[in-house]
């Protein structure tokens, strides 16, 4: 969730929202479901990711094998509207257009994107889920939609983002954290006293 996009994928996104709009009320989010895990699929499969953006495929080629891939696994809104981008020449520009549409129903719908790390990336355990949604209500006053991913790298915790705003409570972290005041303490009490220090030193011998 990036703090800004891109505007020509802004001015599509809300081309978008507009058709979706039109078409019933419960329309903006079923797009934006379909939208989202279409752009985890471009993330997730770098082949795929390539066939979109290369300018080296043939757009009619391109665009008959998206009708292909697409048909009957989106919506025919969704769908016709990612031919247009094809023919547009910004279908590879999916995940920016992505982006923008998210932050379009977050503006207008009073929901906010959050992505939520831990250790496996699993399914965030329910009394967690709300305890992180009712902080993001009380601080922003929005609906808090959790997104789960892995980071290996943690030890256990949680970590937020929102936009461009990184929240980190995991326990590495802490660790990081602590041992740097320790390390900090210590050099201050050095800079104090450090004939307390070499006595000590001393002492050991």
């Amino acid at each position: 969730m990036p703090a800004q996009v891109d505007r020509v994928a802004k001015m599509y996104a809300e081309s978008l929202l507009s058709l979706a709009l039109a078409a019933g009320a419960n329309v903006p989010a079923e797009i934006g479901e379909e939208l989202d895990e279409l752009c985890e699929l471009v993330r997730a499969n770098a082949p795929f990711r390539h066939f979109l953006q290369s300018p080296i495929v043939d757009a009619k080629k391109r665009e008959h094998s998206l009708q292909n891939i697409l048909k009957g696994n989106v919506s025919d809104l969704l769908m016709k509207f990612i031919l247009i981008l094809s023919r547009k020449g910004r279908v590879g520009h999916l995940l920016e257009v992505g982006d923008a549409f998210d932050q379009l129903m977050q503006e207008r719908f009073g929901k906010l994107e959050v992505d939520v790390f831990t250790v496996n990336g699993g399914a965030i355990d329910a009394e967690v889920a709300a305890s992180v949604s009712s902080r993001i209500k009380a601080t922003y006053g929005k609906e808090a939609v959790l997104h789960s991913y892995k980071d290996a790298s943690m030890i256990g915790g949680i970590k937020l983002r929102i936009g461009d705003q990184l929240i980190d409570g995991s326990v590495a972290t802490r660790l990081r954290r602590m041992q740097a005041a320790m390390i900090d303490s210590a050099r201050q009490d050095f800079a104090v006293s450090p004939d307390r220090f070499m006595d000590g030193g001393a002492s050991q011998h």
